[in-house]
């Protein structure tokens, strides 16, 4: 018999994109961003309350990133550019420390909108174009980088022709990297190569049925231990669960918001799901609140920290 799910809202604020979920195992702590407000959110599991900073002159903010061995620190994207930023995870503000990275004059007309650490540490993150230069969903002007976590170091471009760069996950058992371009409407699936290069690019799932799409697209994504992704709609109102091997939905999961963004396993035995959603035009609530499902009888896996070097 199938487990029973239950949906519950977390007090935290109405995020307009409530966004790029990280469980941090070590405080047992939600992180995510509310890109376009420039907030980093932390749910704090322990006391059921989340925190928000802002950092003068970072604006927006996408995605976020927990350094290893310095629980204060996070990368977070910035337009073009990859910052270093300190934060106690309760004051307000937070402060600017460095840039780790600027994708230059080039790519400019481009921001980060996505970033995880594979299971080896190396950071993969993907920009799309400017909302503010024309039709996101039609643009190809994103790239997916691999980045060896050397401040200044080399960006290694994985993939390009990007529409909306979004969800990645691993699944280390076949050595695959599953990939969310939003706009192309699929899950991509990847070889991953010892060097962190990609190769034998297939799709994995396709939401398209005689070439229309359902009338939501897949946003964030994550996986639990048995190997099975957890995707974000944005527009569809829920989660849905799908297996590689099959490639079927096998759960979909209600969530109270119409924009569904990310999600990622946490809790103190990482089996339940912490989802953040958006509130953008005339949503009523709880549209961008922080969401946790329980009950779904499937754990998730320890998310890497960024092994950031000087």
């Amino acid at each position: 018999m199938a487990a029973e799910h239950t949906v519950h809202q977390l007090p935290s604020p109405l995020s307009t994109i409530g966004a790029k979920t990280v469980w941090d195992v070590d405080s047992q702590s939600l992180y995510y961003v509310d890109i376009n407000v420039a907030a980093i959110r932390r749910y704090d599991y322990a006391e059921n309350k989340t925190y928000s900073c802002t950092v003068d002159g970072v604006n927006p903010i996408a995605p976020v990133i927990l350094v290893q061995g310095n629980p204060n620190h996070y990368v977070v994207g910035s337009g073009n550019k990859l910052l270093l930023v300190n934060w106690d995870g309760r004051s307000e503000k937070g402060t600017l420390v460095k840039t780790v990275y600027d994708l230059g004059e080039s790519e400019k007309h481009t921001r980060f909108n996505e970033g995880k650490v594979d299971p080896k540490g190396r950071l993969y993150a993907g920009t799309m174009q400017l909302e503010s230069l024309g039709d996101i969903f039609q643009s190809k002007e994103g790239k997916l980088y691999r980045f060896d976590g050397k401040t200044g170091g080399e960006f290694h471009m994985v993939k390009d022709g990007i529409g909306i760069s979004n969800g990645l996950a691993w699944i280390q058992c076949t050595n695959k990297l599953y990939y969310i371009d939003t706009a192309a409407l699929d899950i991509k699936e990847f070889d991953v190569l010892e060097n962190g290069d990609l190769e034998n690019e297939t799709v994995m799932y396709d939401w398209r049925v005689n070439g229309e799409g359902p009338g939501y697209f897949g946003d964030g994504m994550t996986n639990d231990e048995e190997g099975n992704l957890y995707v974000a709609t944005w527009g569809g109102s829920k989660v849905q669960k799908i297996n590689p091997r099959t490639k079927k939905v096998e759960l979909e999961i209600e969530i109270p918001a119409k924009y569904v963004t990310t999600l990622a396993f946490g809790g103190p035995q990482l089996d339940e799901l912490f989802v953040a959603t958006a509130n953008i035009g005339t949503q009523d609530p709880p549209a961008g609140a922080l969401f946790k499902v329980t009950g779904l009888g499937v754990r998730g896996l320890p998310m890497t920290k960024m092994m950031l070097k000087d």
